[in-house]
C-alpha cells in the first residue's frame, strides 16, 4: 500500500521522511534479533529468582561433576589424580560418620562460635563508638586515621606470634586475635556511614532546636544504623575466615576448634575431612548470614522492606523503661508543669484540626465520620 503525503507538507520532505524510514528497518530489526540472541548477557539485566536459583544448581552440578570426573575409577592408577590427594565425592561424604562422632564436629564448631562471636562482639561495643563519634567529629577522624589504616592493612598472619607474647596461649588469646583484625574495620565503616547522612537533616534538627548531642543520638546513629548494621554482617564472615587462622596455631592445652580439627586432619592424611570441614564452613556461614540479615529486615524495614517484628519489640521495651523510670523516679514539679502545659497545648491543637475537619466535611461524609 503506497504511502501518500499530507496534504499541507511538501512531497520532497515527505519522500526524504519515508526513505530514511525505510532505510532504518534493517538496522532496527537486526539490534531486535541481537538483544533477543544475547538476552542473557545483557548489560545489568535483572534475573528472576527462579532462573538464578537454577543457575546456582547448574554452577554447583558443574563443579561436582568436574570433582566426580577427576577421582572416577576403582584404583589410584585408573583415576587422573591420586586419593590420596583428592577422594572421590563418595568417598568424601561416606566418611562424615567419623568426623562427626570421633572427631567431634559439632563440638569443635561450638567452640569456633564462642571465640567469633565474643571477638566480634567486643571488636562491635568498641568500634562502633569511636567510629560514630570519628565520622560526627572530623578531628578526631583525623586524630584517629594512622591507626585505622594501620589496622586495615597490616598483615593477619603477622598478629598471631604477637598475640601469643602478650596474651599467652590461652582462650583469651584467640578472642583478641579476632577483635584486633575487625576493630579497626569497624571504626572505618561506621564513620564513613555516619558522614554518608546528608546535611539536611543536620540542618532541620538544629531549626527545630534541637542541641548537639541529641542530634548524634537521634539524627545521625538512627539514619547511620542500617548501613552500619549491614558492613557488621559482612565483616562477621570475614572474621570467620581469621578465626580458621588463628584456631590453626596450637601450642598449649586450649579447646580445639575447626581450625585445629582442619590441622590435625592434615598431618593425619585425612583429607577427606578436610574437605568436608571446608564444605561446611560456608553452609555455617551461609546460614548465620541470612539469619543476620533477616534480624537486619526486622530492625529496619523503612529500608530494607521486612515486617519490622525486632523494631516493634524494641520500641516496647523502651516505653516500658520509660514506664518503669517514670514510676520509679518522680519528675520535679516545675518539669511536670512543663509536661502538663505541653499536653494541653497539644490537645487544644488536636480539638481545633478536629472542629475544622467537621465544619469542612459534606453532609454524606459527616454521616459516614467518627470521632
Amino acid at each position: 500500500m503506497s504511502q501518500n503525503p499530507p496534504k499541507n507538507r511538501p512531497n520532497a520532505a515527505w519522500e526524504v521522511g519515508t526513505t530514511r524510514l525505510q532505510n532504518a528497518r534493517p538496522t532496527i530489526e537486526r539490534n531486535n534479533q541481537e538483544l533477543r540472541r544475547g538476552r542473557y548477557f545483557e548489560l545489568r539485566r535483572p534475573v528472576h529468582f527462579v532462573t538464578s536459583f537454577l543457575l546456582g544448581l547448574a554452577c554447583l552440578a558443574l563443579s561436582f561433576g568436574i570433582w566426580w570426573f577427576l577421582t572416577r575409577g576403582e584404583s589410584g592408577e585408573e583415576r587422573i589424580i591420586s586419593p590420596i590427594l583428592l577422594p572421590s565425592p563418595m568417598e568424601t561424604f561416606e566418611s562424615f560418620p567419623s568426623l562427626w562422632g570421633e572427631r567431634n564436629l559439632a563440638g569443635n564448631l561450638l567452640i569456633t562460635m564462642r571465640r567469633l562471636v565474643i571477638g566480634f562482639g567486643l571488636a562491635a561495643l568498641v568500634g562502633i563508638p569511636i567510629g560514630v563519634l570519628a565520622g560526627c567529629f572530623p578531628p578526631l577522624q583525623a586524630f584517629l586515621t594512622p591507626l585505622i589504616l594501620f589496622g586495615r592493612n597490616i598483615p593477619i598472619a603477622a598478629l598471631i606470634p604477637l598475640t601469643f607474647i602478650f596474651f599467652g596461649i590461652a582462650e583469651k588469646q584467640k578472642v583478641i586475635f579476632i577483635f584486633l583484625t575487625c576493630v579497626a574495620f569497624i571504626v572505618a565503616d561506621s564513620a564513613s556511614n555516619v558522614l554518608a547522612v546528608g546535611q539536611q537533616y543536620i540542618d532541620t534538627a538544629y531549626t527545630l532546636g534541637a542541641k548537639r548531642r541529641h542530634v548524634i543520638a537521634k539524627v545521625l546513629v538512627p539514619l547511620a544504623m542500617p548501613a552500619i548494621f549491614d558492613s557488621l554482617r559482612l565483616l562477621f564472615g570475614l572474621a570467620f575466615g581469621y578465626i580458621m587462622l588463628a584456631e590453626t596455631v596450637k601450642l598449649g592445652g586450649e579447646e580445639g576448634g575447626l581450625g585445629n580439627l582442619i590441622l590435625m586432619s592434615q598431618r593425619r592424611s585425612f583429607t577427606a575431612h578436610i574437605i568436608l570441614i571446608i564444605l561446611i564452613i560456608p553452609l555455617v556461614a551461609l546460614i548465620i548470614d541470612r539469619c543476620l540479615f533477616f534480624a537486619q529486615r526486622q530492625l529496619f524495614p523503612f529500608r530494607y522492606g521486612g515486617a519490622g517484628y525486632l523494631k516493634k519489640l524494641g520500641r516496647f521495651f523502651v516505653q516500658t523503661w520509660q514506664s518503669m523510670k517514670g514510676a520509679l523516679i518522680p519528675p520535679t514539679p516545675e518539669i511536670s508543669g512543663l509536661v502538663a502545659s505541653q499536653l494541653q497545648a497539644i490537645a487544644a491543637m488536636d480539638q481545633k484540626a478536629r472542629s475544622y475537619e467537621i465544619e469542612h466535611l459534606s453532609d454524606e461524609a459527616r454521616k459516614q465520620w467518627r470521632p
